[in-house]
């Protein structure tokens, strides 16, 4: 694991980083929002939407880049518990992000996907994300998810309930359970494994993130909350990636 402190002295020019060995899945957990708004004597909202920026930032230059797959920890199973008013505030802050970023989003070749259990999420959002998946499922360029009600368990949980019924209904043959036939149940079916999983704001956990998924990713932390997270940030962690010795248990 790494713990990385912005130096100003690195910047991306410095770090070289080999553009045909970028990673081809990254997650992001965007933590900091909060503490962000807090320190500059805002409401917590304030933080949301500084995000939101950093959002489109970061989407735009892992595009620019060649990402394949983009995965951001959004609002969690857990984050329910927060109070009504931000809730509410993240839930409309969704659906203008998809409205006003529809656009650049789709000339840019994005996929926008969700993971994670939508049902609960307001009727605007659901019909938003739908309307966005359903109109960029055939571009070819990077995939967005949207980890939206998302929890690590309850994917785990879905999945194992989803694969019963399909046996019990006889959609399913199967007398041994491998893991191949449980991933065809998960939210990321078809998608590869993140390589690595990014965490600004200094909290070093996975807070209930792609806990099946993460088995052999790589964990880069760092002490920047999110809204100050910049392309910058993004290629160290790259970099820092591209340096690592990955052996998935083996020995080279």
């Amino acid at each position: 694991m790494f713990f990385f402190k912005r130096s100003k002295k690195k910047h991306q020019e410095d770090l070289h980083i080999d553009l045909d060995n970028v990673p081809e899945h990254i997650a992001i957990i965007m933590d900091g929002n909060g503490r962000w708004a807090k320190a500059k004597g805002l409401p917590r909202t304030m933080g949301h939407k500084a995000g939101v920026e950093t959002i489109r930032n970061i989407v735009k230059d892992c595009s620019n880049i060649g990402i394949k797959y983009l995965t951001l920890y959004a609002f969690s199973t857990e984050n329910w518990k927060r109070p009504k008013d931000e809730v509410n505030a993240l839930m409309e802050l969704l659906v203008t992000y998809l409205r006003q970023e529809f656009e650049e989003l789709n000339r840019n070749n994005v996929i926008i996907n969700n993971i994670g259990d939508i049902s609960m999420l307001p009727k605007r959002c659901r019909e938003e994300l739908d309307s966005a998946y359903e109109r960029t499922k055939n571009n070819t360029g990077l995939t967005l998810n949207l980890a939206l009600n998302y929890g690590g368990r309850k994917e785990i949980l879905d999945a194992v309930n989803g694969l019963v019924d399909d046996i019990k209904d006889g959609k399913l043959q199967c007398t041994k359970v491998t893991e191949d036939i449980l991933e065809r149940y998960l939210y990321t079916k078809d998608m590869p494994d993140p390589d690595i999983i990014i965490r600004p704001s200094g909290e070093q956990r996975l807070s209930n993130f792609l806990l099946w998924q993460c088995a052999y990713s790589e964990f880069w932390y760092s002490n920047i909350n999110w809204p100050d997270f910049t392309k910058e940030d993004l290629h160290k962690a790259i970099w820092d990636y591209q340096h690592r010795d990955r052996r998935f248990g083996g020995i080279k």
